[in-house]
Parts: C-alpha cells; structure tokens; sequence
C-alpha cells in the first residue's frame, strides 16, 4: 500500500453502544500499543446513539475521534466509521477488544501481500477461543453453515469483529452496502447484526482476495448478544443478502 503523506497508516474503527464501562480500559490499551508502533494511526469511535455518555468518555481520550449516529445498530455504526476513515489501512475492532490489538500484524501482513481484506478468524489451526460457552460455540457453527448454504462458501468465520482492508477497499464496499447503509431503521436495545456477511458477499462478489487469519479471541461475559433475538435478525441479513443479489441490487 502506497501512503500519501498527509494520511495516517492505520485507521482503528470501533463501533460503540452504551460501553461507557468498557471503553476507557480499551482506548488506553490501544493508546499505549499504538505509542510504541512507528506508523501513524487515527482511532475513531463511532457512538451508535447509546445513551450512557460513550461519546464523552471516548473523547476524553487524546487524540480519539468521535462519531455520534442515531441508533441504526452496528453494521451502520461501522460503515459510518469506515467510511470516514483516512488511514491507507482500515481495522475494524470491537469494543471490548475481543481479539487483543496485538494481534494487529497477524492482518497487516496479508495485507501488505495485496489481499483485499484480512479477517481475524477463531476457527482453525492457530485459532485461540478463551472463555466461550459451548453453546455459544455451537450457535456459531450452525449459523456458519447456513452462511455457506445460503451466500457465501469458503469462509469459515465471518462474525469474527477483528478485520482489515485498505481504505480504497473500504470507500468501494461500504459504499455498495444495503443493508446497514443510509436508508438503515433506528432501533431499540443492542442491536447485533450480520452485516459482516453483506460485506465479505461484496467483497467475494467483486474479486478480492478474502485472507483468513486465526486470531486469539477472548468471550466477553458482558456480551450484548441475545441468542433468541440476534440470532433471527443474523438469520434474515443473511436472507436478505441472498434476495438483494437475486434482484439485482449488487449489480
């Protein structure tokens, strides 16, 4: 990636919702990974409408940059902070720090090989799942075959929050998002979706190379995901996705 000079290496995008408890913990371990990296970076915190002060808590933290959106749930948090991204590379992270940001280089490098998107996976040899429930485990896999019977083959963990692209990339992708994009619903209550199958659909669909990285992921037992609910809002994206392709709406 070629890095004019006026525009920082690495943009860090995490998107947030009533994590006012957990961000100044997150933001001061990437403060202190970052100070000691020799590329120039931007951290931008995107406030998905929470109503708990994240926005001030994130922007009492030097040099982050805060986003305030309406509650449209994470898919539209992320691509707002994407979008507006000035880094040569894009790092999407959640903000728990799930996959600790040390794990960073393990993306960087396919990037740098020329991949179209790098994205930390915690399935596969090399892959580490700390603290994760079985059920959990086994949501994950149910839900991944049905990515792979109803959009999308050849990956094997898409929701994994850990993901990087080069920010031309990111401007085409995100962009191209219908789902999650400016017609989005505002919602009610933690809002997760699978908007990552919308984007790595596009992604495939457009020829870039997907590279998955197995990463050290930790379970976060103040997870916002409830199965019930979350699980058939992922159900219909993935639907979805598949319908806007049959009519015509990625063309």
């Amino acid at each position: 990636m070629i890095v004019p000079n006026d525009r920082p290496e690495l943009s860090i995008v995490i998107p947030a919702y009533n994590e006012a408890g957990r961000l100044p913990q997150t933001l001061s371990t990437i403060g202190r990974y970052l100070a000691a990296q020799p590329f120039t970076t931007e951290v931008l915190v995107v406030d998905d409408g929470s109503t708990d002060g994240t926005a001030a808590v994130a922007a009492a933290h030097p040099g982050v940059q805060v986003l305030r959106r309406d509650h449209r749930g994470k898919g539209f948090a992320v691509r707002a902070g994407a979008l507006t991204a000035q880094g040569a590379a894009v790092l999407l992270c959640d903000a728990d720090l799930a996959v600790p940001i040390e794990e960073w280089p393990k993306l960087a490098a396919p990037l740098r090989a020329g991949a179209g998107l790098a994205i930390g996976s915690r399935e596969g040899v090399g892959a580490t799942r700390k603290g994760e429930p079985w059920y959990r485990h086994v949501m994950g896999r149910v839900f991944n075959r049905i990515i792979h019977m109803v959009a999308l083959r050849g990956i094997e963990d898409t929701q994994c929050g850990f993901k990087a692209m080069p920010r031309e990339v990111a401007q085409t992708l995100f962009r191209r998002v219908r789902i999650y994009g400016d017609t989005a619903p505002v919602v009610k209550g933690a809002a997760v979706t699978a908007y990552d199958v919308e984007l790595l659909f596009l992604a495939h669909k457009a020829g870039y190379r997907i590279v998955e990285v197995p990463v050290l992921w930790h379970y976060g037992t103040e997870t916002k995901v409830n199965p019930a609910r979350d699980s058939l809002r992922n159900l219909r994206d993935v639907l979805t996705v598949r319908l806007n392709d049959l009519r015509g709406r990625y063309d």
